[in-house]
């Protein structure tokens, strides 16, 4: 099998309980800005649970159609899978805040460190910008990168974004999501 973009699903239990044992190991938790992170400290305790996975796997599967008076703005989420193997993730942000034009962008994505360095990320990404572009209708997609981040640089760039600008520590691309990457 392949990995592929998957609705998120409970399929996966067992080894995305272990991603996230890897993404805590990893710090990911402490991570600014990270949806992850939030994730990490908001419903770590209650992955374990098969009732507490699919109240999460509710909430992510679907797609909160209502900006938030915190500035969360619509978002969906896919996860990159090989059959029941949790590899990935993808958020796409469907609409952008000031905010998340000069920090986030549309896109985030994360590879559990058990995985990296085998060319996840930038199947992961060449998968969603057709998503992006049919099923959201965001064309082109913004991607923010860490300046000190090379490996998602390098992600990005061979995906085809067009460095913009940085701004503070972030790096800025666009993708066209219409055009094949690869």
């Amino acid at each position: 099998m392949s990995p592929t973009l998957i609705v998120p699903t409970l399929a996966v239990h067992a080894s995305f309980l272990a991603a996230m044992d890897e993404f805590r190991a990893d710090g990911t938790a402490d991570v600014p800005y990270s949806g992850l992170a939030r994730e990490l400290r908001t419903w770590g305790t209650r992955w374990r649970s098969a009732e507490g996975f699919a109240a999460y796997v509710d909430v992510v599967a679907g797609v909160a159609s209502e900006e938030r008076p915190d500035g969360v703005v619509p978002k969906s989420t896919r996860w990159w899978a090989d059959g029941d193997t949790y590899l990935g993730r993808i958020t796409f942000r469907h609409r952008l805040t000031p905010s998340l034009l000069d920090r986030s962008g549309h896109i985030g994505y994360a590879v559990r460190p058990g995985a990296r360095r085998r060319g996840h990320a930038t199947a992961m990404l060449r998968a969603a910008l057709p998503f992006a572009h049919h099923e959201l209708g965001i064309d082109p997609v913004l991607i923010t990168c860490d300046d000190t981040n090379t490996a998602s640089r390098r992600v990005i760039e061979s995906c085809g974004g067009v460095f913009e600008d940085q701004r503070g520590e972030r790096r800025r691309y666009w993708i066209r999501a219409d055009v094949p990457t690869g």
